[in-house]
């Protein structure tokens, strides 16, 4: 199912995310250009999940997936 590996996808991004944080705190001197790539993938796997609710509507396979 399509839905499933764009889910999946966002999951990875949200992960990446993650770590750019970590780096964040790590690397003083990039921490703001960090922060800043952080929210930019966070906000593109929000996005993706977005696209998926409104063209497939949220069903149970879905949600499990984004969790």
């Amino acid at each position: 199912m399509p839905a499933h590996e764009i889910l999946l996808e966002a999951k990875k991004l949200h992960k990446v995310s993650e770590s750019l944080d970590v780096l964040a705190t790590q690397h003083i001197p990039l921490e703001h250009a960090l922060t800043v790539l952080s929210g930019n993938v966070r906000n593109s796997a929000k996005l993706l999940e977005v696209l998926v609710a409104l063209k497939l509507g949220p069903g149970p396979k879905l949600e499990s997936a984004i969790n």
